[in-house]
């Protein structure tokens, strides 16, 4: 098992997956969802609209994961997972930030995934404090990985800003 943190653009890595943090309707967004989006091309959003709705306008809820193909990326995988919405930290956000890395590994596992590149989830228009959630998936891959030794775990943070407060975290 292992897991690092990197400063990077995540659609730039040549691993087995990334994590896309996504919106429910996976159907693109702001930030690391637009960038994923963009990178990948337009067969990346037929995918996700070709997933079946759990409920109207819902693909993935908070917590789950589901996987695409890469198309343009350099990852085989897009694996994409929704985080949870700050709302104080009273409200079961980090119980559910923990199930997406939890949800993310386990897929990845499951489709023979040994890299895999992780964004700080929930971190940006969703206002989870990036401290808090560094702790909160560094704790949960690392209950989870012991299960899955041969996969490498990177961190991936866009800024040197936020790789020091996951590094302290790791």
């Amino acid at each position: 098992m292992a897991l690092s943190v990197v400063t990077c653009d995540l659609t730039h890595l040549a691993l087995d997956a990334i994590v896309n943090a996504a919106n429910p309707a996976l159907l693109g967004g702001g930030g690391v969802d637009g960038a994923i989006h963009r990178a990948a091309g337009p067969a990346l959003l037929e995918a996700c609209r070709g997933l079946p709705q759990v409920a109207p306008g819902v693909r993935c809820p908070t917590g789950e994961a589901r996987i695409t193909s890469g198309f343009l990326l350099p990852a085989r995988y897009v694996i994409h997972t929704v985080g949870p919405v700050w709302k104080g930290g009273h409200h079961g956000e980090a119980e559910l930030l923990a199930q997406c890395y939890r949800s993310s590994i386990s897929l990845a596992a499951r489709h023979e995934v040994h890299s895999i590149g992780f964004p700080a989830i929930s971190c940006g228009v969703y206002g989870y404090p990036p401290e808090q959630a560094a702790r909160v998936a560094v704790a949960s891959l690392r209950n989870v990985l012991p299960a899955h030794p041969a996969m490498d775990v990177q961190l991936c943070c866009f800024d040197e800003r936020m790789a020091a407060i996951w590094r302290e975290a790791l």
